[in-house]
C-alpha cells in the first residue's frame, strides 16, 4: 500500500507518457469521424430536391400561386387575341402556326393544370368576345394541340411522335369543324369538298392524258371511294405540314424565352444552319 502510494508521485512521467501515447490515436479517430460526418452532409441524394436543382445554364424559377395565375391569364389572353386578330383582320394563314404556342408555353413553364386553365380561359374569353361558335372553332383543335404539344415537349419527346399525335388531333379538329359548319350552314360541306377534289383529280388526269402517260378512258373511271380517300390523304398531308411548321416555329421562338423544346432531326438542323 505504501509502495503504491509512494510510487504514484514518483511516476508522473510514466502516466504522461502513457496518456500521450494514446492521444494521437484518439484524435485521429475523432478527425476521421468528423470528416465522415462532413462528407455525409455534403453528399446530395439523387432523389432529393437538391439533386434536381437547375444548372447554371437553366433559369431559376420560383413557383408561386400568384405568378402561375398571372402568367396563365396572360398566355390565355395572348392566344385569344391572336385568334381574334386573325379572324377579323385576315392577316394571313401564317398566324395559324402560332395559335397553339401560348398554351404549350403554359405547359412548359407550369405544367398540366396551368395549360388546361389557359385553354379554358381562352375559350371563355373568346365566347364572350366572339360568341360560342368561334370559341369552339379555336378550342378544337388549337387549344387541344397546345396541351398535347406542351406535354410532349416537356417530356422531351422527339419530333416524329409529337408530330404524328398532333396530326391525328388536327385531323379530328378538321372533321369536327366541318361537321359544325355543316350544321350551322345547313349544307353538307363534305360533299362540297369531295366535289372540289374530284375536279382537281379530273384536271390532273386531263394533263396526264394530254402528255400521253395514261389513256383517255381513265377520265370516265373516277370512283367516289377513290375521291374520298384522296380527300383524306390531302387533309392528312396538310395537317402533317402544319404540325411540322408549328414545331419549327416553336423551336425558333421558345428557345429565346428560356423554354426550349427538343431539338429537331439532324437534317433540319443542317438546313437551318445553312440558311
Amino acid at each position: 500500500m505504501s509502495d503504491s502510494l509512494a510510487g504514484n508521485p514518483a511516476d508522473p512521467k510514466g502516466n504522461q507518457i502513457s496518456s500521450g501515447s494514446n492521444s494521437p490515436h484518439s484524435s485521429a479517430d475523432d478527425l476521421e469521424r468528423e470528416f465522415a460526418e462532413v462528407e455525409a452532409s455534403l453528399t446530395i441524394d439523387r432523389d432529393s430536391p437538391a439533386a434536381n436543382a437547375p444548372t447554371p445554364d437553366q433559369p431559376i424559377r420560383v413557383m408561386t400561386p400568384t405568378l402561375v395565375m398571372v402568367e396563365t391569364a396572360f398566355l390565355a389572353s395572348t392566344a385569344s387575341l391572336m385568334w381574334l386578330v386573325s379572324y377579323y383582320l385576315s392577316i394571313g394563314p401564317w398566324m395559324r402556326i402560332l395559335f397553339p404556342l401560348p398554351i404549350a408555353l403554359a405547359y412548359l413553364r407550369w405544367g398540366f393544370r396551368a395549360s388546361w386553365m389557359s385553354a379554358v380561359v381562352s375559350g371563355l374569353l373568346l365566347s364572350v368576345l366572339m360568341g360560342p361558335y368561334l370559341s369552339i372553332l379555336f378550342c378544337v383543335p388549337y387549344a387541344f394541340l397546345g396541351v398535347q404539344l406542351g406535354a410532349m415537349w416537356r417530356r422531351g419527346s422527339p419530333w416524329l411522335p409529337s408530330i404524328a399525335i398532333g396530326t391525328i388531333i388536327a385531323m379530328f379538329g378538321f372533321f369536327f369543324r366541318l361537321a359544325i359548319l355543316s350544321v350551322f350552314l345547313g349544307e353538307d360541306l363534305w360533299t362540297y369538298l369531295t366535289n372540289r377534289i374530284t375536279d382537281l383529280i379530273q384536271i390532273v388526269l386531263t394533263r396526264l392524258v394530254n402528255w400521253g402517260f395514261v389513256g383517255i378512258d381513265v377520265l370516265s373511271q373516277t370512283n367516289v371511294t377513290v375521291v374520298q380517300i384522296a380527300t383524306i390523304a390531302i387533309v392528312l398531308l396538310s395537317d402533317l405540314v402544319y404540325l411540322f411548321t408549328v414545331h419549327l416555329a416553336a423551336w425558333l421562338l421558345l428557345k429565346r424565352l428560356n423554354n426550349p423544346i427538343p431539338d429537331p432531326p439532324h437534317w433540319v438542323q443542317v438546313i437551318m444552319d445553312e440558311e
